[in-house]
């Protein structure tokens, strides 16, 4: 019996290698966004800090000064959880194109040992059939903790970003309202 013909093994070994490429690329262009990103968030960044610099060079009462560094506080906060949100965003979408690369890898290695073990019981001794269920069994019963496994890490994921939202909303606001405060005091 001869389970796998030299075709079949390059094959299997050309699409580990496509696979691995293709992972390769994946982190590549989770790197180049976060990059990108990095780079955006620096430039405005620098410019915003000249030019609130600029407006504090120019503030004489202390008063006023005051009310200008509670103006400056919702909206630094408000960039840094966009920054984080985006953040948040490319790690997730570069994980979720990983787990569709597995699965793709895991459904074709399932295939491949189903192949395998209809294979072996075609070509199997009498009274043979009930290792030949066990096999089965366990092979089912790992396909079943795979499933579960991979909707409790999407769930997993999806609480993230609720919570995540949750909190950026929560800290947005508390930033505003302190502001606010910070700056109906500096005017009193």
């Amino acid at each position: 019996m001869n389970l796998l013909t030299p075709e079949q093994i390059a094959a299997s070994q050309k699409a580990n290698v496509d696979a691995a490429y293709g992972l390769a690329t994946k982190v590549i262009e989770g790197a180049e966004r976060l990059a990108e990103l990095s780079l955006k968030t620096i430039r405005s960044t620098l410019a915003e800090t000249q030019h609130n610099a600029l407006k504090a060079f120019s503030v004489t009462d202390p008063q006023e000064w005051l009310a200008l560094q509670a103006a400056l506080v919702a909206p630094a906060t408000e960039k840094a959880q966009s920054y984080s949100r985006q953040l948040f965003e490319i790690v997730s979408a570069t994980n979720g194109e990983f787990a569709q690369v597995a699965q793709t890898q895991y459904e074709a290695y399932n295939r491949r040992v189903q192949t395998l073990v209809e294979e072996v019981a075609r070509s199997a001794p009498a009274g043979s059939e009930a290792a030949i269920a066990g096999w089965k069994s366990a092979i089912g019963a790992t396909h079943t903790l795979i499933e579960t496994l991979q909707k409790t890490g999407q769930q997993a994921v999806q609480v993230a970003e609720s919570s995540f939202d949750a909190v950026a909303t929560a800290a947005s606001k508390t930033a505003r309202r302190t502001a606010e405060q910070a700056s109906a005091g500096a005017r009193r």
